[in-house]
Protein backbone atom coordinates (compact mmCIF):
# COMPACT_ATOMS: atom_id res chain seq x y z
CA UNK A 1 0.00 0.00 0.00
CA UNK A 2 1.13 3.52 -0.80
CA UNK A 3 -0.48 6.78 0.21
CA UNK A 4 -0.89 10.33 -1.02
CA UNK A 5 -2.37 13.20 0.95
CA UNK A 6 -4.93 15.32 -0.88
CA UNK A 7 -6.24 18.42 0.90
CA UNK A 8 -5.47 16.84 4.27
CA UNK A 9 -7.10 13.49 3.39
CA UNK A 10 -5.15 10.24 3.14
CA UNK A 11 -5.81 8.42 -0.16
CA UNK A 12 -4.42 4.90 -0.23
CA UNK A 13 -3.57 2.96 -3.38
CA UNK A 14 -1.79 -0.23 -4.36
CA UNK A 15 -0.24 -1.70 -7.48
CA UNK A 16 -1.90 -4.61 -9.27
CA UNK A 17 -0.43 -6.04 -12.49
CA UNK A 18 1.72 -2.88 -12.80
CA UNK A 19 -1.37 -0.66 -12.60
CA UNK A 20 -2.35 1.64 -9.73
CA UNK A 21 -5.65 1.03 -7.94
CA UNK A 22 -6.83 3.96 -5.82
CA UNK A 23 -9.17 3.72 -2.86
CA UNK A 24 -12.66 4.87 -3.79
CA UNK A 25 -13.55 4.44 -0.12
CA UNK A 26 -11.05 7.11 0.89
CA UNK A 27 -12.26 9.46 -1.85
CA UNK A 28 -15.92 8.89 -0.87
CA UNK A 29 -15.16 9.98 2.70
CA UNK A 30 -14.82 13.51 1.35
CA UNK A 31 -18.59 13.43 0.84
CA UNK A 32 -19.64 11.21 3.77
CA UNK A 33 -17.04 10.02 6.26
CA UNK A 34 -19.36 7.53 7.95
CA UNK A 35 -21.00 5.95 4.89
CA UNK A 36 -18.49 5.87 2.02
CA UNK A 37 -19.93 2.66 0.53
CA UNK A 38 -23.29 4.36 0.03
CA UNK A 39 -21.61 7.24 -1.78
CA UNK A 40 -19.88 4.76 -4.09
CA UNK A 41 -23.20 3.01 -4.77
CA UNK A 42 -24.87 6.33 -5.57
CA UNK A 43 -22.19 6.97 -8.16
CA UNK A 44 -22.41 3.45 -9.58
CA UNK A 45 -26.15 3.68 -10.16
CA UNK A 46 -25.88 6.49 -12.72
CA UNK A 47 -26.12 5.75 -16.44
CA UNK A 48 -22.93 7.70 -17.25
CA UNK A 49 -20.93 5.74 -14.67
CA UNK A 50 -22.19 2.33 -15.86
CA UNK A 51 -21.46 3.31 -19.44
CA UNK A 52 -17.94 4.52 -18.63
CA UNK A 53 -16.80 1.60 -16.48
CA UNK A 54 -18.40 -0.86 -18.91
CA UNK A 55 -16.53 0.61 -21.86
CA UNK A 56 -13.34 0.61 -19.80
CA UNK A 57 -13.78 -3.11 -19.11
CA UNK A 58 -14.39 -3.93 -22.76
CA UNK A 59 -11.16 -2.17 -23.66
CA UNK A 60 -9.06 -3.73 -20.92
CA UNK A 61 -10.69 -6.99 -19.80
CA UNK A 62 -11.10 -9.92 -22.24
CA UNK A 63 -13.11 -11.83 -19.61
CA UNK A 64 -15.67 -9.08 -19.09
CA UNK A 65 -19.34 -10.03 -19.63
CA UNK A 66 -20.73 -7.37 -21.99
CA UNK A 67 -24.26 -8.79 -22.10
CA UNK A 68 -24.58 -8.33 -18.32
CA UNK A 69 -23.21 -4.83 -18.69
CA UNK A 70 -25.80 -3.97 -21.35
CA UNK A 71 -28.54 -5.13 -19.01
CA UNK A 72 -27.22 -2.94 -16.19
CA UNK A 73 -26.91 0.02 -18.54
CA UNK A 74 -30.54 -0.30 -19.58
CA UNK A 75 -31.68 -0.71 -15.97
CA UNK A 76 -29.67 2.33 -14.84
CA UNK A 77 -32.19 4.61 -16.56
CA UNK A 78 -34.92 3.45 -14.16
CA UNK A 79 -35.50 5.14 -10.76
CA UNK A 80 -35.34 1.90 -8.75
CA UNK A 81 -31.91 0.86 -10.09
CA UNK A 82 -29.23 0.29 -7.48
CA UNK A 83 -25.65 -0.92 -7.88
CA UNK A 84 -22.91 -1.89 -5.44
CA UNK A 85 -19.26 -2.49 -6.19
CA UNK A 86 -19.59 -6.15 -5.11
CA UNK A 87 -22.52 -6.73 -7.46
CA UNK A 88 -20.72 -5.10 -10.38
CA UNK A 89 -17.56 -7.17 -9.80
CA UNK A 90 -19.26 -10.53 -9.28
CA UNK A 91 -21.82 -10.34 -12.09
CA UNK A 92 -19.72 -8.75 -14.86
CA UNK A 93 -16.34 -10.25 -13.93
CA UNK A 94 -14.95 -6.71 -13.80
CA UNK A 95 -11.32 -5.94 -13.00
CA UNK A 96 -11.41 -2.12 -13.03
CA UNK A 97 -13.04 -2.05 -9.61
CA UNK A 98 -11.89 -4.36 -6.82
CA UNK A 99 -12.70 -4.94 -3.19
CA UNK A 100 -10.17 -5.58 -0.42
CA UNK A 101 -10.98 -6.78 3.07
CA UNK A 102 -9.08 -5.99 6.25
CA UNK A 103 -9.02 -3.49 9.05
CA UNK A 104 -6.21 -1.53 7.45
CA UNK A 105 -6.46 -0.80 3.74
CA UNK A 106 -9.80 -2.53 3.28
CA UNK A 107 -12.47 -1.05 1.03
CA UNK A 108 -13.33 -0.48 -2.62
CA UNK A 109 -10.54 0.32 -5.05
CA UNK A 110 -10.53 1.23 -8.73
CA UNK A 111 -8.02 1.59 -11.53
CA UNK A 112 -6.69 5.14 -11.62
CA UNK A 113 -8.69 5.87 -14.82
CA UNK A 114 -11.91 5.05 -12.98
CA UNK A 115 -10.84 6.57 -9.66
CA UNK A 116 -10.24 9.95 -11.28
CA UNK A 117 -13.72 9.77 -12.82
CA UNK A 118 -15.18 9.10 -9.38
CA UNK A 119 -13.17 11.96 -7.86
CA UNK A 120 -14.56 14.33 -10.51
CA UNK A 121 -18.10 13.27 -9.54
CA UNK A 122 -17.29 13.97 -5.88
CA UNK A 123 -15.73 17.37 -6.54
CA UNK A 124 -14.01 18.96 -9.53
CA UNK A 125 -11.64 20.73 -7.17
CA UNK A 126 -10.77 17.52 -5.35
CA UNK A 127 -10.14 15.74 -8.65
CA UNK A 128 -7.64 18.41 -9.70
CA UNK A 129 -5.79 18.17 -6.41
CA UNK A 130 -5.81 14.35 -6.58
CA UNK A 131 -4.47 14.24 -10.14
CA UNK A 132 -1.79 16.82 -9.32
CA UNK A 133 -0.60 14.93 -6.25
CA UNK A 134 -0.70 11.60 -8.09
CA UNK A 135 1.42 12.99 -10.94
CA UNK A 136 3.91 14.39 -8.44
CA UNK A 137 4.26 10.96 -6.84
CA UNK A 138 4.74 9.27 -10.24
CA UNK A 139 7.53 11.73 -11.08
CA UNK A 140 9.24 10.94 -7.77
CA UNK A 141 8.90 7.20 -8.45
CA UNK A 142 10.50 7.59 -11.87
CA UNK A 143 13.37 9.56 -10.37
CA UNK A 144 13.86 6.83 -7.76
CA UNK A 145 13.87 4.14 -10.44
CA UNK A 146 16.36 6.13 -12.48
CA UNK A 147 18.60 6.58 -9.45
CA UNK A 148 18.49 2.83 -8.67
CA UNK A 149 19.39 1.95 -12.25
CA UNK A 150 22.33 4.34 -12.26
CA UNK A 151 23.50 3.05 -8.86
CA UNK A 152 23.46 -0.53 -10.14
CA UNK A 153 25.35 0.55 -13.27
CA UNK A 154 28.04 2.22 -11.17
CA UNK A 155 28.33 -0.97 -9.08
CA UNK A 156 28.75 -3.09 -12.23
CA UNK A 157 31.36 -0.73 -13.66
CA UNK A 158 33.17 -0.79 -10.34
CA UNK A 159 34.07 -4.42 -11.10
CA UNK A 160 35.89 -3.19 -14.23
CA UNK A 161 37.66 -0.68 -12.02
CA UNK A 162 38.68 -3.20 -9.33
CA UNK A 163 39.85 -5.66 -12.00
CA UNK A 164 42.23 -3.03 -13.34
CA UNK A 165 43.50 -2.37 -9.80
CA UNK A 166 43.95 -6.10 -9.18
CA UNK A 167 45.99 -6.78 -12.31
CA UNK A 168 48.09 -3.61 -12.37
CA UNK A 169 48.55 -2.22 -8.85
CA UNK A 170 48.47 -5.08 -6.34
CA UNK A 171 51.73 -7.03 -5.85
CA UNK A 172 51.36 -10.77 -5.24
CA UNK A 173 53.00 -10.63 -1.81
CA UNK A 174 50.46 -8.29 -0.16
CA UNK A 175 48.29 -9.53 2.70
CA UNK A 176 44.47 -9.47 2.40
CA UNK A 177 44.36 -6.42 4.68
CA UNK A 178 46.89 -4.58 2.51
CA UNK A 179 44.92 -5.51 -0.61
CA UNK A 180 41.74 -4.13 0.96
CA UNK A 181 43.54 -0.87 1.68
CA UNK A 182 44.69 -0.68 -1.94
CA UNK A 183 41.13 -1.08 -3.22
CA UNK A 184 39.82 1.52 -0.77
CA UNK A 185 42.60 3.89 -1.75
CA UNK A 186 41.69 3.66 -5.42
CA UNK A 187 37.98 4.05 -4.62
CA UNK A 188 38.90 7.27 -2.85
CA UNK A 189 40.62 8.51 -5.99
CA UNK A 190 37.18 8.50 -7.59
CA UNK A 191 35.55 9.95 -4.47
CA UNK A 192 38.05 12.80 -4.31
CA UNK A 193 37.79 13.52 -8.03
CA UNK A 194 33.98 13.69 -7.97
CA UNK A 195 32.92 14.58 -4.43
CA UNK A 196 36.09 16.23 -3.13
CA UNK A 197 36.08 14.01 -0.03
CA UNK A 198 37.22 10.51 0.96
CA UNK A 199 34.89 7.77 2.21
CA UNK A 200 36.30 8.11 5.74
CA UNK A 201 35.89 11.88 5.75
CA UNK A 202 32.27 11.50 4.61
CA UNK A 203 31.51 8.97 7.36
CA UNK A 204 33.07 11.29 9.92
CA UNK A 205 30.89 14.17 8.73
CA UNK A 206 27.72 12.01 8.56
CA UNK A 207 27.81 9.60 11.54
CA UNK A 208 24.01 9.15 11.58
CA UNK A 209 23.65 8.14 7.93
CA UNK A 210 23.71 4.51 6.82
CA UNK A 211 25.59 3.29 3.75
CA UNK A 212 28.32 5.27 2.04
CA UNK A 213 28.81 8.48 0.12
CA UNK A 214 27.70 6.91 -3.16
CA UNK A 215 24.34 5.87 -1.71
CA UNK A 216 23.52 9.57 -1.36
CA UNK A 217 24.76 10.69 -4.78
CA UNK A 218 22.46 12.37 -7.30
CA UNK A 219 21.57 10.72 -10.62
CA UNK A 220 24.00 13.02 -12.44
CA UNK A 221 26.77 12.15 -10.00
CA UNK A 222 26.11 8.43 -10.49
CA UNK A 223 26.27 8.82 -14.28
CA UNK A 224 29.55 10.68 -13.94
CA UNK A 225 30.90 8.12 -11.44
CA UNK A 226 30.06 5.25 -13.79
CA UNK A 227 31.99 6.96 -16.59
CA UNK A 228 34.94 7.74 -14.33
CA UNK A 229 35.24 4.11 -13.20
CA UNK A 230 35.75 3.05 -16.81
CA UNK A 231 38.16 5.91 -17.52
CA UNK A 232 40.23 5.25 -14.39
CA UNK A 233 40.45 1.57 -15.34
CA UNK A 234 41.94 2.59 -18.71
CA UNK A 235 44.36 5.01 -17.04
CA UNK A 236 45.47 2.32 -14.59
CA UNK A 237 46.06 -0.13 -17.46
CA UNK A 238 48.14 2.59 -19.16
CA UNK A 239 50.33 2.85 -16.01
CA UNK A 240 49.43 6.49 -15.34
CA UNK A 241 50.53 7.50 -11.80
CA UNK A 242 47.78 7.99 -9.23
CA UNK A 243 48.42 11.73 -8.76
CA UNK A 244 48.07 12.33 -12.50
CA UNK A 245 44.96 10.14 -12.66
CA UNK A 246 43.34 12.10 -9.84
CA UNK A 247 43.97 15.37 -11.63
CA UNK A 248 42.63 14.05 -14.95
CA UNK A 249 39.57 12.50 -13.32
CA UNK A 250 38.77 15.70 -11.46
CA UNK A 251 38.87 17.66 -14.72
CA UNK A 252 36.62 15.05 -16.36
CA UNK A 253 34.20 15.16 -13.42
CA UNK A 254 33.91 18.95 -13.60
CA UNK A 255 33.30 18.85 -17.35
CA UNK A 256 30.76 16.00 -17.26
CA UNK A 257 28.81 17.42 -14.33
CA UNK A 258 28.57 20.75 -16.15
CA UNK A 259 27.27 19.06 -19.32
CA UNK A 260 24.78 16.90 -17.38
CA UNK A 261 23.48 19.95 -15.52
CA UNK A 262 23.04 21.86 -18.79
CA UNK A 263 21.08 18.93 -20.26
CA UNK A 264 18.88 18.82 -17.16
CA UNK A 265 18.27 22.57 -17.27
CA UNK A 266 17.23 22.37 -20.94
CA UNK A 267 14.80 19.58 -20.06
CA UNK A 268 13.22 21.70 -17.32
CA UNK A 269 12.92 24.68 -19.68
CA UNK A 270 10.91 22.55 -22.10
Amino acid sequence: MAKIIVKGTDIVFYKKSEEDYISLTDIAKIRDKDNPSQIISLWLRTYSTIEYIGLWEMLNNPDFKPHIYEGFKNESAKPHFWMSSQKWISETNAIGITSKSGRYGGGTYAHSDIAFKFAAWISAEFELYLVTEYKRLKIEEQKALGWSAKRELSKINYHIHTDAVKHNLIPAELTPQQISIMYANEADVLNMALFGITARQWRGANPDLKGNIRDYATINELICLSNMENINAVLINDKIPQSERLQKLNQIAIQQMRVLQEVENRKYLK
